[in-house]
């Protein structure tokens, strides 16, 4: 339509954002899902800049836009509140996989439960999940040489809590990470 679509965005950006705004916050419980609302509208105007009429059509062009994107958003949030609901349920009836109330935990537990998030995390993708250090590497977005030296670490925080606890377990032998 235009020969500078970036002028062009910012000039409809400028005359529409509060009107688009306003209209998409009396429309959502929170704040911040308005918002989100608010960012995908004027990225679609953006990729739609061609589309745009010119004028005061614009902003009624973009409370088009902003109404089927809160549907959007508003379809989304059902989906996750049902899924939500479903895995709930399915936690409620599977021993295997709640957990203990915190007062029923083991010493190993309580030892373990003790240790920061990241060594606790660290820990847990190598023995529950089964994770060598090349995938270790890669879920947490560090080198396999940082993967070591973390995990030696958590390791020795971990049989300083046990040793703290009481808790004498034979040696295991290591697996080669």
């Amino acid at each position: 339509m235009g020969s500078d679509p970036h002028g062009r965005f910012v000039q409809i950006y400028e005359h529409a954002y509060r009107p688009i705004l306003g209209y998409v916050l009396r429309r959502c419980a929170d704040p911040d899902d308005a918002a989100d609302v608010v960012a995908e509208t004027f990225v679609t105007a953006w990729r739609r800049i061609d589309e745009i009429p010119s004028g005061d059509e614009a902003r009624l062009w973009l409370y088009g836009v902003a109404r089927r994107t809160l549907a959007n958003h508003r379809r989304g949030e059902r989906r996750h509140e049902q899924r939500t609901a479903a895995l709930r349920e399915q936690l409620a009836v599977s021993p295997t996989l709640a957990g203990p109330p915190a007062g029923e935990y083991t010493q190993l537990g309580q030892a373990f439960r003790m240790l920061s998030d990241d060594d606790r995390e660290l820990l847990s993708l190598v023995a529950w999940e089964k994770l060598d250090t090349k995938q270790v590497a890669r879920t947490l977005g560090i080198t396999r040489n940082a993967v070591r030296v973390r995990l030696h670490r958590a390791r020795k925080r971990f049989a300083h809590a046990l040793a703290d606890a009481g808790i004498d377990l034979p040696l295991v032998e290591r697996t080669a990470l």
